[in-house]
């Protein structure tokens, strides 16, 4: 029998963070709810692994164990993910002390499933048995993926080592939580006045009224510029600012974020390191990245450290040569010898160097980038490739449907199948930094429909704001990273596999962000460019001439873009395969031992990443021994565009097959069949470097 545990309609008005409505009733979350909404669904769960623990073995099925599994935590995940989802953008303080509250509980919950050897008893005799009972494939895989979570997860273990695994997961789960916390926190607690207008020389004027405007928000008397260590607030000023002290003294404070007194997360990094490291080695892998790996497409951190350090060797030539270049240019600007950059002047002579080399103005592109105008096109761009139609749902709509936001700011959006009108799933979108906001931009689930029924997500940034009655104007990189999260978002809206475990995003993480940054290649097509970069007050498409030296510029400095991100991995992975090596060692030294041949030589040794790494330390697994997944899956990218490029950028028949065989597969299959499955082979790696402008550089 197939187990269903219903909560009376009493109960759920009770407990609006389990409410179980399609569009959240944002204006009910409220903090005073979250322990008695978080306690009702924990035990709720706890009932419902009970009763598939206690179930008659011999009458056992795959619907009364492993869809039943999956069904114990749906209300909990339903619960616990808006909760998390609340403390991402709109940070409170009861909030966050009631969300601290349950976690040891919620992570503790979590660790035991895996854990419980009734329950393990129960999955495996039944999962053994259905080898010879005919399950679809899905089923199958369904069967199988579990069995391996539950092993990999030690349901085979001791006593004794089940309950230090536990005890690590809860341990990991409040760390990460302080480490984010820390860095938003200390990311906040740091800004920059400026009252003498000379010193912004250089600064566009976007930049400046955006300044401006955040002054008097936050009342400094007129004149008063202020600048915080968001990115769109911090970006101009490090490009354009003609000020070196100024450029120094927010690039010493971002450096500094999560680095000294109560927000100081050294401590944390190697506690998280070492509680991931020992949770290994119980589970039988010799260090964190092969357990990571284990069932992803690189198997093990060997692979993946080889991979990184082939590019690595390949790149660092036209690495170098970026940067003694930019030394170069510095030097003939100026009339001094040439000597290593400071970390405060990379940007700006780098942006300095482009308009010299390109005569090409990033800040030109901004009136052609209005946020409306991009998501219209991009959606125009969906709707041709993948046959679908997205619509905004208006204020005066939303009010009649009692649809709700958790911000002004934030919009809502309908996807429906262009062929059949079926819905497919909605999205709430929120593009603008607040200090309540974590920086960054990610795109997540809140519902995963089953079969037939709409899929409800979420797409977040931290882009430039609206200023002084005019739309946000977008730089094209905040474009990019408005399709990338898009290209998330339709791999989980648009998924058709039936098990919500197996569907959407759920995938091997070295695959994920095939569809994201897929996406990214449409940002520079002139075709699908022309869909949606209009100047926002004229109408105009972008000037031909200004295209052309946007092109030229595409792969300026690219060895040095290629770098960082291989740096970044070389790092993670570094940390958590030879922690032995490392441990407890001085951040700032183990960076620069780690990446000596990864780091540009700047004339001041920089702050290590690690203290501020959201990435890798703000989660308990996250991208962990898994940074390296963005120059993989950028392999998969730029190999899987070749096909639009070959049959047409805008070919709807190309498009269809990718939705067919990627957006729509989930973790149906493993990650390599579904890439053969579209482009009828194995991937290839020459069209990432040519795509790059690095592929001479690599074969030299």
């Amino acid at each position: 029998m197939l187990f269903h545990f219903v909560m009376p309609a009493t109960e759920v008005s009770n407990h609006p963070f389990l409410n179980p409505q399609f569009y959240v009733p944002w204006s009910q979350l409220k903090a005073d709810a979250v322990l008695d909404d978080i306690g009702h669904a924990l035990r709720g769960a706890e009932q419902k692994i009970e009763a598939i623990c206690s179930q008659d073995l011999s009458a056992a099925s795959f619907e009364s164990t492993f869809l039943a599994l999956e069904e114990a935590t749906e209300e909990l995940g339903r619960g616990w993910g808006r909760l998390n989802h609340l403390d991402s953008v709109s940070d409170q303080p009861e909030q966050r002390a009631a969300l601290n509250q349950m976690l040891p509980d919620v992570s503790r919950f979590y660790s035991s499933i895996a854990l419980n050897d009734r329950l393990w008893r129960v999955i495996k005799e039944v999962g053994s048995r259905l080898l010879d009972e005919p399950l679809t494939d899905i089923q199958r895989r369904f069967v199988d993926e579990t069995m391996l979570d539950f092993i990999g997860s030690g349901a085979d273990l001791p006593e004794e080592k089940k309950q230090r695994i536990a005890e690590i997961d809860e341990a990991l789960s409040q760390a990460t939580k302080a480490y984010s916390e820390h860095v938003l926190d200390s990311t906040n607690a740091w800004e920059c006045v400026v009252t003498d207008e000379s010193r912004l020389a250089g600064l566009p004027d976007s930049a400046k009224a955006a300044a401006a405007e955040n002054a008097r928000a936050k009342g400094h008397p007129e004149p008063a510029w202020r600048f915080t260590l968001q990115f769109p607030s911090m970006f101009p000023l490090m490009q354009h600012a003609d000020d070196d002290e100024l450029r120094k003294e927010v690039w010493q404070a971002s450096s500094q974020v999560a680095s000294a007194g109560e927000h100081d997360n050294s401590s944390l990094v190697w506690q998280i390191l070492s509680l991931r490291h020992e949770k290994a080695q119980i589970l039988g892998q010799a260090h964190f990245a092969d357990y990571v790996l284990q069932r992803r497409m690189a198997k093990c951190g060997k692979t993946a450290l080889e991979f990184i350090e082939q590019l690595h060797m390949r790149v660092r030539p036209a690495f170098l040569t970026d940067y003694a270049q930019l030394e170069k240019f510095k030097a003939e600007a100026t009339g001094h010898a040439e000597q290593s950059l400071a970390p405060w002047e990379v940007a700006y002579w780098a942006e300095k160097q482009r308009k010299a080399l390109y005569d090409f103005d990033e800040e030109l592109l901004r009136p052609y980038f209005p946020v409306d105008g991009v998501m219209a096109g991009m959606f125009e761009i969906a709707s041709v490739l993948f046959g679908i139609s997205i619509r905004q749902i208006l204020t005066e709509e939303a009010a009649a449907r009692g649809i709700e936001t958790w911000h002004p700011e934030c919009s809502v959006y309908e996807i429906h199948d262009r062929s059949s009108a079926a819905h497919l799933g909605s999205f709430y979108a929120d593009w603008h930094p607040r200090e309540s906001k974590r920086g960054g931009a990610w795109m997540n689930s809140l519902h995963t429909g089953g079969l037939g029924e709409p899929h409800l997500g979420l797409i977040i940034g931290n882009m430039t704001a609206p200023l002084d009655g005019k739309p946000a104007l977008l730089t094209h990189r905040e474009v990019e990273t408005i399709f990338h999260e898009f290209g998330h978002l339709l791999h989980g809206l648009l998924s058709e596999v039936p098990i919500k475990s197996l569907a959407g995003t759920n995938v091997a993480w070295d695959f994920v962000e095939l569809p994201s940054q897929l996406m990214e290649n449409f940002c520079w097509d002139r075709a699908s460019l022309n869909r949606f970069a209009r100047h926002f007050e004229t109408g105009e498409m972008i000037p031909d001439e200004l295209f052309s030296k946007m092109l030229a510029a595409k792969n300026y400095m690219s060895g040095s873009g290629f770098m960082r991100q291989l740096a970044f991995a070389k790092l993670d992975l570094e940390l958590h395969m030879h922690l032995d090596e490392w441990m407890g060692k001085d951040l700032d030294a183990v960076d620069r031992e780690v990446l000596e041949n990864y780091l540009a030589p700047l004339s001041h040794p920089t702050s290590s990443m690690l203290r501020r790494f959201n990435h890798l330390f703000s989660g308990s697994t996250g991208y962990a021994a898994g940074y390296y997944s963005y120059k993989w899956a950028e392999v998969l990218d730029a190999d899987a565009f070749t096909r639009f490029q070959a049959e047409g950028v805008l070919n709807s028949e190309v498009g269809r097959a990718f939705r067919q065989h990627i957006l729509s597969q989930g973790n149906s299959l493993p990650p390599d069949e579904l890439f053969r499955r579209f482009m009828d082979r194995d991937p290839r790696q020459e069209p990432l470097l040519v795509r790059s402008g690095l592929a001479a550089a690599m074969t030299a």
